[in-house]
């Protein structure tokens, strides 16, 4: 689909060398890099990432203030998001979610005594994860924030922080959207796009993406227009091949291909959760929660991606799990599979084990 989606834009622009097949060559690079690197992950036991959680997102952290310095980070569109690396660029939003999983998780097991008081369970992260989101808003990039507080938020809860501080978090999180949205005219665009896409003053400027996608999907209807038939991605719709990727596969493979990309993810997530309630009933309790923190970062993130390919949410520069073009984005989330895959392989050890014992 990468390829389907992109061939037109490669094929007629000449910083690709007018190569019809430059961005499949690179997400197959990208993919081989990634399953190397989920095999290796694979390899090491779960208990090293709980010690390690801490200094982890600590790296995190700095990747985020070195790709705000002019010198360092790489600005491409109005944003700086970007470490520019040898052979490709690198967006470490995408390793913060990951490191997010792991601090949260680790956090809400040091303070387990304490995560129903507000002192000294909930306001240090609160605190950490202000400051992290701060990075994060600067760049900016308001998809990765919310995607990053939702699965802090998602963890804590599960971990044992009371549904009081939760509602409120819910009331008081909108505000400060809604408050980040009134001081960023750009934000202000967007918004306008979303509430009326179609009228005259938007169709063609901040609800251009949107429209474009709704006529994808139109004219996809329930079967498709079949494999590279797609009209929008013709320089139409720009990002087909990463943000957008839902909207191509849509008009070529129709409702009925929709359908099952949702039904793949749905049980891709359903599966994570059933690895934690395994790991929750050996008493692996930081390996439930890294399992659930994934299946929470993938839900969200599917769900926000899509929400916007259907123009159900503002336009944000967030990629479709596994799906998108883009070597950060497919890095990350195969390490991440990897990771939910070592704690079902510990699980299913332990439960031999067991038997063994018998």
């Amino acid at each position: 689909m990468v390829y389907s989606a992109s061939i037109e834009v490669a094929a007629g622009m000449q910083k690709y060398q007018y190569q019809h097949y430059y961005f499949l060559v690179r997400q197959s690079a990208y993919l081989l890099i990634a399953f190397i690197c989920g095999y290796i992950t694979f390899l090491i036991p779960v208990y090293f990432w709980q010690r390690w959680a801490p200094y982890l997102f600590l790296i995190g952290v700095v990747l985020l203030v070195l790709v705000l310095i002019p010198s360092i980070g790489l600005k491409i569109n109005g944003s700086r998001r970007w470490l520019p690396l040898v052979v490709a660029n690198f967006q470490p939003t995408e390793l913060v979610k990951l490191f997010t999983v792991m601090y949260a998780s680790d956090y809400v097991l040091r303070k387990s005594k304490q995560m129903r008081t507000i002192v000294k369970g909930f306001l240090p992260i609160l605190g950490v994860m202000i400051c992290t989101g701060a990075l994060v808003f600067v760049e900016p990039d308001l998809g990765a924030l919310i995607v990053i507080t939702a699965i802090a938020m998602g963890i804590l809860f599960l971990g044992g922080l009371t549904l009081r501080v939760i509602l409120s978090l819910g009331i008081l999180a909108p505000m400060g959207v809604w408050g980040a949205i009134l001081i960023s005219p750009y934000k202000q665009a967007r918004i306008q796009g979303f509430l009326d896409p179609w009228s005259s003053e938007n169709v063609l400027g901040s609800g251009y993406q949107t429209t474009q996608a709704q006529m994808a999907f139109g004219n996809g209807e329930f079967f498709g227009t079949g494999v590279g038939n797609s009209v929008v991605k013709q320089f139409f719709l720009p990002e087909a091949h990463t943000d957008f990727i839902m909207a191509i596969i849509g008009e070529e493979f129709g409702l009925f291909g929709v359908t099952i990309v949702l039904g793949l993810f749905a049980f891709l997530i359903v599966r994570m959760f059933g690895i934690a309630k395994e790991s929750i009933q050996n008493n692996r309790h930081f390996a439930a929660l890294i399992a659930q923190g994934v299946a929470i970062w993938f839900s969200i993130q599917c769900t926000i991606n899509i929400a916007v390919n259907l123009g159900l949410f503002p336009t944000k520069g967030l990629t479709l799990p596994l799906l998108s073009f883009g070597g950060s984005s497919i890095l990350v989330s195969i390490i991440a599979i990897a990771i939910v895959l070592r704690i079902d392989h510990e699980n299913r050890r332990n439960i031999r084990g067991q038997h063994y014992n018998k």
